[in-house]
């Protein structure tokens, strides 16, 4: 699984990376991660705020930091 977060670095972009780490862990999946900082590969994904979660290349957030229980329930799906 391939987990994305879309955005330029802001304290919501950690905090959605460090709780996306989190429940990965928790749940014993394995991920790989990546920080996606430029412009113009954000804009490739069509959203209109950031910070934005991505997994297996589909958008499952954006605009916000979403709750522990989302993210695992999208990973949960995604596996």
């Amino acid at each position: 699984m391939e987990i994305k977060i879309l955005g330029g670095g802001c304290p919501n972009c950690h905090r959605l990376e460090k709780l996306a780490r989190e429940v990965v862990a928790e749940l014993g999946v394995e991920a790989t991660f990546a920080k996606v900082e430029d412009l113009n590969q954000i804009m490739a994904y069509d959203i209109m705020s950031t910070p934005a979660l991505v997994i297996d290349e589909e958008v499952k957030v954006s605009g916000r930091v979403p709750r522990k229980d989302e993210i695992a329930a999208w990973i949960q799906a995604a596996s």
